[in-house]
């Protein structure tokens, strides 16, 4: 057995989550429902020099690591094959990607007969969430010094980082 990942987008209705693989995709086919399956969805992340460290200076012992946020999403898999079960899901994925824009595209722009040969091509998954795990590593293993070290390196490199470690600290700015 080997473990197998693929990006797909989800999207959250009520206590699932849902989406689709192409059907060439063999990952769907070795899905087993009793299993429990899982979902990641990363936000911020980003490399942590440690130069930004000012223990650096006094010990000289520091490493690089990775600073991240992440929702680990656990759940039994549906596997959803019947044409009449898929185009709702691609209906409801496509309007969360077009709705905000000036002229959305909608599933029903284009010809029947081409959407039902296109649902062919695909199989919808079905995650029912059993449990949700936030994961946050933002130097809270650091000192105070260490972790402003660490804001003030990521606000030139990566400032949607710096912040999320800023919120975390509860500072304002």
């Amino acid at each position: 057995m080997h473990l197998v990942a693929t990006h797909l987008p989800l999207i959250l209705d009520s206590e699932r989550l849902i989406g689709h693989f192409a059907r060439a995709n063999d990952h769907w086919k070795a899905l087993d429902p009793k299993t429990e399956s899982l979902a990641i969805f990363a936000a911020r992340d980003g490399y942590v020099s440690p130069s930004w460290y000012p223990s650096k200076a006094e010990t000289g012992r520091v490493v690089p690591t990775w600073n991240y946020e992440a929702v680990h999403a656990y759940g039994r898999l549906e596997i959803i094959k019947e044409p009449e079960l898929l185009l709702p899901i691609v209906t409801q994925l496509t309007r969360r990607h077009e709705d905000d824009r000036a002229h959305p595209w909608q599933v029903s722009d284009a010809p029947a007969d081409y959407i039902a040969s296109q649902l062919k091509g695909i199989v919808g998954v079905v995650l029912h969430i059993s449990r949700l795990e936030g994961k946050r590593k933002l130097s809270q293993n650091k000192t105070t010094e260490d972790q402003i070290g660490v804001i003030t390196g990521l606000s030139m490199e990566n400032p949607d980082l710096a912040q999320a470690m800023r919120k975390v600290r509860g500072e304002d700015s």
